[in-house]
């Protein structure tokens, strides 16, 4: 007797995934850490707001069995002032590396760890893949891309099995993928311009450069990232000091920022260089020979503006493209861009906050494809 078999849908209530209650507040905890640039205690009281609100924990679980919980597992430690008296909690290591870990889900997806990072391309020579194809041996080849079994065997066709003779002409060797790599400077805007009007732009641009820098880290790790800050001057920051990051009452040295990103890449051994530029404000300062400021903000200054376009012209000597990420909307800042960009011949992009971290690493990724030669 036949079945009667239905192919159609099945509508039921919708059960919420079985999430263990720290891994859910866990995941609300390190959003907070990066609204309130690495301030626990903001944090925690922001979370118990949220609790009250939304009900998030219940008698069997609550925020100060939560807090347990990190101190436990290594996210927060006590902290310990200079002349030994207690200093409060603070965030780890561990934590910072969640909430960059946290920022490449929500922007980049879930990318898992690539074996040795770098970027394959079309060239073959010298690489860690082994493209499973074999070759003479060339003056310069490293003695362990010798295949040994290969290179007896043409031995005994070239010299005869009788009298054993190894000779340079016998020498085979493995060949590999020749692979790049890829420096990138990402410069970070901390204006007074990036809270204004309303708008938090800084968190966005943080979380941007922690999911970069944990992509790079993790998929390309051959590659290098370096990061900097510009207001009225520009300096570099680490990884580690990204979910701390803060805006300043600064203006926008944007010449400061380039100078200090083509130093950075001045020193990298790397063919393949590239700058990415965040930012939301038009350049409103320079720093003059004799250690002086010159600042404007009064539209745009053409002396500071002809100073931005001098920079572009110079990385592009260098090689250097430069990629503006514009978020902000004001025609006349946009014709700046685009001046600025045509000088460089890099590329701009007008966008919004929402959407930047696909921007950023959809361009990165094309960038690699484009120049890594």
């Amino acid at each position: 007797m036949e079945t009667d078999k239905r192919k159609g849908f099945l509508f039921k209530q919708y059960e919420p995934p079985d999430i263990a209650p720290f891994d859910k507040l866990f995941e609300i905890f390190t959003e907070l850490i990066t609204h309130t640039s690495g301030d626990l205690d903001e944090a925690i009281t922001w979370l118990r707001e949220l609790d009250v609100e939304y009900q998030l924990t219940d008698d069997q679980y609550t925020i100060d069995d939560f807090i347990e919980d990190l101190k436990k597992k290594g996210y927060i430690r006590e902290e310990v002032k200079p002349d030994g008296s207690g200093g409060g909690l603070g965030i780890t290591a561990k934590t910072e590396q969640a909430i960059r870990q946290q920022a490449l889900k929500q922007i980049f997806g879930n990318l898992k760890k690539s074996g040795s990072g770098n970027h394959k391309t079309k060239y073959a020579g010298n690489g860690d893949e082994h493209t499973g194809e074999f070759r003479e041996y060339h003056f310069g080849d490293g003695l362990d891309r010798i295949s040994l079994t290969e290179s007896l065997k043409n031995a005994q066709i070239n010299n005869g099995a009788d009298v054993f003779r190894l000779t340079e002409n016998d020498l085979v060797v493995e060949d590999a993928q020749f692979k790049s790599q890829m420096s990138t400077v990402l410069m970070i805007d901390i204006s007074h311009s990036m809270i204004l009007y309303g708008e938090d732009r800084i968190t966005p641009a943080k979380k941007v450069a922690m999911a970069l820098a944990e992509m790079i880290t993790t998929r390309y790790p051959k590659d290098t990232l370096d990061i900097l800050v510009f207001g009225d001057d520009a300096w570099p920051i680490t990884i580690g000091d990204l979910p701390y990051l803060q805006v300043g009452p600064y203006h926008t040295n944007t010449v400061a920022g380039l100078q200090l990103a083509m130093d950075l890449l001045r020193r990298k051994r790397n063919t393949n260089k590239q700058v990415f530029m965040i930012t939301d404000g038009k350049p409103s300062c320079v720093r003059e020979p004799d250690g002086t400021y010159y600042m404007n903000s009064v539209g745009l200054d053409e002396y500071i503006v002809d100073k931005c376009y001098t920079m572009a012209q110079q990385a592009r000597k260098l090689h250097i493209p430069i990629t503006t990420f514009m978020i902000a909307s004001d025609p006349y800042l946009q014709r700046f861009v685009s001046h600025f960009t045509e000088a460089n011949q890099g590329k701009a992009f007008y966008t919004g906050l929402k959407g930047l971290g696909e921007m950023i690493f959809e361009d990165y990724e094309a960038n690699r494809k484009k120049r890594i030669k």
